[in-house]
């Protein structure tokens, strides 16, 4: 995930060490470097240079908002049926979208135009605001303000008529605090359908599977005391990639719950998609809440030859997706805004980044399918 500065150095530090490194830290888009498929051997680098491959996705026009029934309207009560996400009939229903940067370095885009913006002119499903927790300014330091930035996420996508994943973006446990705030979030949004809880954005290595089952536990609990049957996202170790160890033991006895898996695709090739796939085929409902083109640190390229192989992957398995995010650092290539794009939307094309122009185009493709 982007971050401007560095944090908590010291307990990372043991990441970069020894002469071969199994994972690792990127502090542009995901803190997950594997360099390594499953068979243990080392991925090259993308075979493409910029431009060669899969292009950017192509324009296409689209109806006017007005035009368009709103994915709530036309999705209405998410459930979970086997492994898939399902709408109020029981289709399959495939949510897709664009996250939002951390809110502690990004706040200026945390308000409702810029959730009208994605939907009117992006045609996204389903955006996901990231609250930042550890971080300086960030929850632990300031809940006040990243509740309030948040919530006008909320609120802009509730009057889109759009589904809004809040995700509680640690990457180590804060069980009191995140039962407390997914509480307290839940008795005031839990009878809108539009809201689905992502109670932790991507648990590290030094999380276990067992540990963040009673995790889970705890906070659905809180969650299903005011929201019986909104959707709630589980993440699991090593920065959403051990999807086989929720496979081998899934939690047990609750329902309207699936599981994350993060990819970037420069980094996370077919050793990934194997794996997802094996649980999938096991009954596992996975959604897929942050991704991205480039490598998991945000720096290189896009590859755009993984990147398809894995929109393909997704369509042929019906999974929802989320691309990240909505901000403007400077030379990462996730970010979908050039510096100093408008902090209420309606950004030209001269304000997106490359990834920013594919998404668009991307989601748009998709829009009203």
């Amino acid at each position: 995930m982007p971050s401007n500065r560095l944090y908590s150095l010291a307990k990372l530090w043991p990441l970069f060490a020894g002469a071969v490194l199994s994972s690792g830290l990127g502090y542009g888009c995901l803190h997950e470097t594997k360099p390594a498929d499953a068979a243990g051997v080392a991925t090259p680098p993308a075979s493409q240079p910029p431009g060669k491959g899969s292009m950017l996705a192509t324009e296409t026009s689209i109806p006017a908002a007005s035009e368009r029934t709103t994915p709530v309207a036309s999705h209405g009560q998410l459930a979970v049926k086997g492994a898939q996400l399902v709408d109020a009939s029981g289709k399959p229903a495939v949510l897709r979208g664009q996250g939002f940067g951390w809110d502690n370095w990004w706040p200026q885009y945390y308000n409702a135009d810029v959730v009208r913006w994605l939907w009117e002119d992006w045609c996204v499903d389903v955006v996901r605001p990231a609250m930042g927790i550890e971080p300086d300014g960030a929850y632990l330091s300031n809940s006040a303000a990243s509740k309030q930035r948040i919530e006008a996420v909320v609120e802009g996508a509730i009057a889109a008529g759009i589904y809004v994943i809040v995700d509680w973006h640690a990457h180590n446990l804060h069980e009191p605090e995140a039962v407390a705030f997914f509480s307290e979030l839940a008795a005031k949004y839990g009878d809108k359908p539009n809201v689905i809880y992502e109670i932790f954005n991507e648990p590290e290595k030094d999380e276990t599977w067992p540990q963040l089952k009673e995790y889970a536990a705890a906070v659905i609990g809180a969650i299903r005391k005011h929201d019986p049957d909104n959707i709630i996202i589980v993440g699991n170790p090593e920065w959403d990639q051990r999807i086989d160890l929720v496979a081998g033991d899934p939690l047990q006895g609750q329902t309207n719950v699936m599981y994350s898996v993060h990819f970037y695709a420069d980094t996370h090739r077919d050793w990934l998609r194997q794996r997802t796939q094996a649980a999938i085929d096991a009954g596992i409902p996975v959604f897929v809440s942050e991704s991205g083109g480039s490598d998991a640190s945000g720096s290189g390229q896009n590859n755009f030859v993984e990147w398809q192989a894995w929109q393909d992957f997704m369509d042929k398995n019906h999974l929802s997706r989320i691309n990240w995010s909505v901000s403007d650092k400077t030379g990462e290539a996730c970010s979908i805004l050039e510096p100093g794009g408008n902090a209420k939307g309606n950004w030209t094309p001269a304000e997106l980044t490359e990834s920013g122009k594919h998404m668009r185009n991307l989601l748009r493709s998709y829009c009203g399918k």
